[in-house]
C-alpha cells in the first residue's frame, strides 16, 4: 500500500523531534534548576558589603570637597557613621540585608517554578486523558 493512503495512526511517526527533546532534556533542567537559597543569600550579601565598605573606605581615603552622602546609611544602619569602626559595621548591616535579599528572591524564584510546573503538568495529565470517557 502507498504510505500516502495509509490512515494516519499507521503513518510512521518521525524520530526527529523525540531527539531533539531528549537533546534539550538536560539544558531545560540546568535552567529551570531551583536556586540555592543560602548560597544566593551569601553572594548577594558579601557583594552588599563589599560594596558599603569600598565605598565608605573611598570617602575616607579620598576626603572630597563635595562628600557622597554616605551620612544617609544611619538611618537605615544603627551605628554607622563615616568612620572605619562604621565601614566595618555598615559591611555587616550590608551583609545581613544583602542575604535576606538573596534567599527572599531565591525563595519566591524557587516557589513560582515550582507552581508553574505544577500547573503544567496538570494541563498535560488532564489532555493526556482527556478522550478517556470517550473510550469507555
Amino acid at each position: 500500500m502507498h504510505p500516502a493512503l495509509r490512515a494516519p495512526d499507521a503513518m510512521p511517526q518521525d524520530p526527529a523531534p523525540q531527539a531533539s527533546e531528549q537533546a534539550l532534556e538536560p539544558e531545560l533542567e540546568l535552567a529551570f534548576a531551583p536556586l540555592h537559597k543560602r548560597c544566593l543569600g551569601l553572594a548577594v550579601g558579601a557583594m552588599f558589603a563589599v560594596l558599603t565598605f569600598a565605598a565608605t573606605a573611598v570617602h575616607l581615603l579620598r576626603q572630597p570637597d563635595d562628600p557622597f552622602p554616605l551620612v544617609l546609611l544611619q538611618q537605615y544602619f544603627v551605628g554607622y557613621s563615616v568612620s572605619w569602626g562604621g565601614a566595618v559595621l555598615g559591611a555587616l548591616w550590608s551583609f545581613w540585608l544583602g542575604f535576606v535579599l538573596g534567599w527572599t528572591f531565591a525563595f519566591a524564584r524557587n516557589l513560582v517554578l515550582a507552581a508553574t510546573a505544577l500547573v503544567f503538568r496538570a494541563r498535560a495529565e488532564l489532555e493526556a486523558t482527556r478522550g478517556f470517557l470517550d473510550h469507555i
